[in-house]
């Protein structure tokens, strides 16, 4: 025990040893430099026989054996000395002395070898031997002052930040496995991400650089396309995905049992892109379809609206477009049931459309308010209601966009079992506000079409996820949540937590970034870096406190819960380097979900790969007058059902009561 009497004994112990050195190495002097001693009339006969008993015990048999037993006692005092600790101390300082005076003390014994007198051979010897046994001793007692700790050393804290990880490869027909490195306690161990259930949905989060597609959203793609999954690709920065999703798809295509078609939509290059109606009327079979796909396309156009929603000038516009596709659908069985032609009926003349519009029983509700407003002369209202709608509308009047969405190369019902398919929609980062609400119409109608029973596994990759709008009950949300059982993979790539508010409101980002069962994140920051530390958790860490008085230092260690992966960590990750925790299955469980770790790629193998690819084909070869003869065909279609349906009433006396006339 620490007490008094017991330091008083061990210092007590450490003079009796260090004082029988000292004795000893003064009987080395006496006998082996006996002759100098006589001469300086320093000898006795009590002493030589004192001597001589000390001889019978083997202490002088050899000159190194009493010199080495005086160095051995020294060196016991050493060991049970308790020097005051000095921070400063540096190893070197301590080591120098005490290595040069192990040198000195040895290599002294060649001085008696010399050509000289004995007294002087003897002076010499003497005080060059005192001099490195007191070297030694300083040295040593430099040695007990060291300062043992690790506190400069791990000056950030990383290696009581480091936990176990996963090192098993947990591989199922669903999961997506990504090799890894990660840290522990100083050791670089392999480690594997498994993602054995990715129909919990996977967030991947970085800013930009972190390596999000690189290092993670092309191997979920390749991964599921060899495990013959059907796939939507949303590909913000077009090709940079679909090129890899379709070389995937040429080596494993073999493998499904029906092999799938691959399809792109592309707004820029006609002649690489597959026309699509997203309001094909065989997939709209209720008003409600209508009315998703109304605000779906709404709220893509006018982002600041989702903040808005349930005001009376955010939903009117919404209904108003609701009641034309509707109108749209029924008339002739939705033969012109386009969003082109959507577009171009909204800009006819309220005395005309009204009326048109009136003869659909179902979407009179929708119609009265403007009618009312129409009739009674209320042009502020009316205007404010519907304009801007047809204002944000019209910025989607565009040959080129009409041309792709008024055909039907395929349908969207990707994970058909009888029709498989991958598809991939390509965004243009200049024209995000324009192409990004039709691809969301494309998006909110494909996971309605998705989200069924019976149907294949499939893969929804969305890269820059925020830069489309899927709202609604059966939105992103909704897909995220009942999917799961329709085996339904949706894969998010955000920059920040920010952005998604940003884009979809706080109360939607929110839900969307609980309720995802797999998160795999690189650099964020703010308070993203936060919510992801919470959701990682703590374990258990030592910390080490140290203290200095006047007479003592001492360091005192304790243990205690801190954030496995704090936020300063995760705002300082690099590029490659991912967190993150997995979901795991009923029939697979995972102990160690959390991971810190770099991500292995074999960059080597990515460049020769990617050297091989070959380019999308084109689907066809477009002309310019072709685009433009079906924008004005469009046109000229709306023309005509304006044109017969007024007839229609007109001709029809039961009918008369469906036209409207404005009050000056």
């Amino acid at each position: 025990m620490n007490t008094g009497e017991n330091a008083e004994g061990l210092r007590k112990i450490i003079d009796l040893m260090r004082k029988c050195s000292i004795i000893v190495l003064c009987l080395h002097f006496y006998i082996y430099c006996y002759a100098a001693f006589d001469i300086w009339g320093l000898t006795h006969a009590i002493i030589r026989q004192v001597l001589t008993n000390l001889a019978g015990t083997g202490l002088f048999r050899h000159f190194y054996i009493s010199k080495a037993i005086a160095l051995g006692l020294l060196v016991v005092s050493l060991i049970g000395a308790k020097g005051k600790k000095d921070e400063k101390l540096k190893l070197s300082a301590a080591l120098m002395p005490l290595l040069s005076g192990l040198v000195i003390y040895w290599v002294s014994s060649l001085l008696l070898g010399l050509a000289a007198s004995e007294e002087v051979l003897a002076g010499l010897y003497i005080t060059v031997t005192s001099l490195g046994f007191l070297l030694v001793l300083n040295g040593g007692t430099l040695l007990t002052r060291l300062l043992k700790d690790r506190l400069g050393e791990d000056i950030f804290n990383q290696l009581q930040e480091t936990f176990p990880q996963e090192e098993r490869l947990l591989k199922n027909e669903y999961s997506v496995n990504l090799p890894a490195r990660y840290n522990l306690k100083g050791k670089i161990r392999r480690s594997w991400i498994n993602i054995i259930n990715p129909f919990r949905s996977i967030l991947v989060a970085g800013t930009p650089g972190a390596g999000k597609s690189y290092f993670v959203i092309r191997h979920v793609i390749t991964q599921h396309i060899r495990k013959c999954f059907t796939m939507f690709i949303y590909d913000f920065k077009f090709d940079d995905l679909s090129v890899i999703a379709y070389n995937t798809y040429l080596r494993y295509r073999h493998l499904h049992a029906v092999e799938p078609r691959f399809y792109v939509i592309n707004f820029d290059d006609l002649s690489l892109s597959h026309r699509c109606n997203p309001l094909y009327p065989d997939s709209m079979t209720d008003i409600t379809d209508a009315t998703e796909s109304s605000r779906t396309i709404m709220l893509g156009l006018n982002r600041e609206w989702i903040k808005k929603t349930g005001d009376f000038f955010v939903e009117s516009p919404i209904n108003f477009v609701t009641a034309i596709i509707w109108f749209l659908r029924k008339y002739k069985n939705g033969k012109y049931c386009t969003l082109p032609h959507v577009i171009e009926l909204m800009q006819m003349n309220y005395d005309q459309l009204f009326p048109v519009l009136r003869t659909e029983p179902e979407i009179e509700v929708l119609i009265n308010p403007f009618v009312t407003a129409y009739v009674n002369g209320a042009m502020e209202q009316l205007e404010g209601q519907i304009a801007s709608a047809k204002i944000t509308m019209a910025r989607l009047s565009s040959p080129m966009l009409y041309y792709v969405l008024s055909g039907n190369d395929f349908t969207l019902d990707i994970n058909n079992p009888q029709e498989p398919k991958i598809v991939c929609v390509g965004n243009n980062p200049q024209k995000t506000q324009v192409y990004g609400a039709v691809l969301s119409l494309y998006v909110s109608r494909m996971i309605k079409l998705v989200n069924r029973k019976n149907q294949l596994k499939s893969s929804l990759v969305f890269d820059e996820f925020p830069t489309i709008y899927i709202g609604g009950a059966s939105g992103i949300e909704g897909t995220i949540a009942t999917a799961r059982g329709n085996k339904v993979c949706t894969c998010l790539a955000v920059q920040d937590l920010s952005q998604l508010r940003k884009d979809y409101g706080k109360e939607s980002a929110d839900v969307i970034f609980s309720i995802v069962g797999n998160i795999i994140s690189g650099q964020v920051v703010g308070d993203t870096a936060k919510q992801l530390s919470e959701r990682f958790g703590k374990i258990m860490q030592q910390r080490e406190s140290l203290s200095i008085n006047s007479s003592d230092t001492s360091i005192s260690r304790s243990t205690q819960l801190e954030s496995a992966i704090p936020p300063s960590r995760i705002s300082a990750l690099s590029s490659g380097e991912f967190v993150g925790a997995v979901a795991d299955d009923p029939t697979a469980k995972i102990e160690l979900k959390t991971f810190h770790c770099e991500i292995i790629n074999d960059h080597d193998a990515l460049k020769a790969e990617e050297a091989s690819y070959v380019p999308i084909p084109k689907v066809r070869d477009i002309t310019q007058r072709e685009i433009e003869d079906n924008y004005s065909r469009i046109k000229d279609e709306v023309a005509m059902i304006i044109e017969m349906e007024m007839e229609r009433i007109y001709d029809t006396p039961e009918l008369a009561h469906l036209l409207v006339a404005r009050e000056e």
